[in-house]
């Protein structure tokens, strides 16, 4: 029986195991090696067997093998993403391998694997978008399977993924600056189901993209909704410098202001900013409650009666809160909401970088805004 697959968007059911999947790196290693086996004896391999960096072995099934009429030898597999809801998931991954008379791997991205066009990724511009530990993977698995076959010469693999170009259009690869297709990546050859460290790692990424492209000044949003609405805001900034961060408030801010950012910009809805106003870095759904209590006591420092805080404490969110602030026309509230986020953030990242919170509705509509320096936050510090 088929077990059903995570949707883009779904949330994992707590009450049942999680699927994990592999990388496109660890299938690139696979076809790799299956189609240097096949150049070398001759044979059509069913499987291949990978020794992946998450410390086991796993045997890929193998299609589409043959010889090519140059000579050539190749190799596919179909990409297992397991219940992660990865843009590449089913993507039909590739290899061609062919003699070449020097000895070695050379190894390169053909159809449908992109090509980096900007600096500040761990692949050079220029160079197919194949990660370093999948480039020393495929190296490695080829080089062992030419060494035990006493190969003479070395020869040249090149890794394709027909559907690419249209998969890289669900993914951030054009605006890092990787045009033509996908990346072939993957520490660890598999995919874990919704894994905060692979999204932390897009995060970084993005940063790092974005100093090699100059900007000094990143906004950082918890998704596509409030980057939208942040790039109407901003059009001044190029589009490098908007990252969707997720719910890593915290840690985007720190690797910002590590990379030498100069001002960060946050723009977000009131669900998860109210969790940063109350200090907390980290928004997840589970991550931490909205404190009703603390958004009762922001809307008394902004003049809310106490009826109105009574109702605010009894709310079910933090978006029917903003709701009532603006029916009952307390606008300062948001402000307020958005300084008290600028000084934990600010805080969080131990000052040297100016922050600004902006806050905005589910349509867009502006809030309000706050920015706050290293000065106003030492300031606040001993007032605090």
């Amino acid at each position: 029986m088929e077990k059903k697959r995570m949707k883009s968007g779904e949330a994992p059911d707590p009450d049942k195991p999680m699927r994990s999947g592999f990388t496109t790196g660890a299938c690139a290693t696979a076809v790799a090696k299956g189609a240097t086996q096949l150049l070398l004896t001759g044979h059509i391999p069913a499987q291949a067997v990978v020794s992946l960096p998450a410390g086991f072995d796993h045997s890929f099934e193998l299609i589409e093998q043959g010889m090519m009429t140059d000579g050539t030898a190749t190799c596919a597999t179909i990409k297992d993403a397991g219940d992660d809801p990865d843009a590449t998931h089913l993507a039909k991954i590739i290899a061609h391998v062919s003699w070449r008379d020097e000895p070695g791997v050379e190894l390169d991205g053909g159809i449908g694997v992109g090509r980096v066009t900007k600096p500040g990724l761990p692949v050079p511009v220029g160079e197919a978008a194949i990660n370093p530990v999948p480039r020393r993977m495929i190296t490695e698995a080829v080089t062992q399977v030419l060494a035990e076959y006493g190969a003479a010469r070395g020869v040249r693999v090149v890794i394709s993924v027909p559907d690419g170009e249209e998969i890289a259009k669900k993914t951030l690869n054009a605006r890092l600056g990787i045009l033509g297709g996908i990346s072939i990546l993957g520490t660890r050859g598999v995919v874990v189901p919704f894994s905060t460290s692979a999204y932390k790692a897009s995060v970084v990424q993005a940063i790092s993209v974005a100093q090699a492209s100059g900007c000094e000044h990143i906004v950082l949003t918890t998704g596509g909704s409030s980057e939208k609405y942040a790039m109407k805001m901003m059009p001044e900034l190029p589009e490098e410098a908007f990252i969707q961060m997720g719910d890593f408030v915290g840690f985007a801010i720190k690797h910002g202001k590590r990379l030498g950012m100069k001002r960060i910009s946050l723009v977000g809805m009131p669900g998860k900013f109210a969790k940063v106003a109350q200090g907390v870095m980290m928004v997840h759904s589970k991550s931490a409650p909205v404190d009703f209590g603390f958004l009762a006591s922001v809307a008394r420092e902004t003049g809310a009666g106490d009826e109105l805080a009574q109702a605010i404490e009894e709310a079910n969110t933090a978006t029917q809160v903003a709701d009532m602030m603006t029916e009952a026309g307390y606008l300062p509230y948001f402000e307020k909401l958005c300084l008290y986020a600028c000084q934990h953030c600010l805080e969080h990242a131990g000052g040297g970088v100016t922050v600004e919170v902006v806050l905005v509705t589910m349509k867009g509509m502006e809030l309000g805004r706050a920015e706050i320096s290293e000065l106003e936050h030492n300031n606040w510090s001993k007032e605090s």
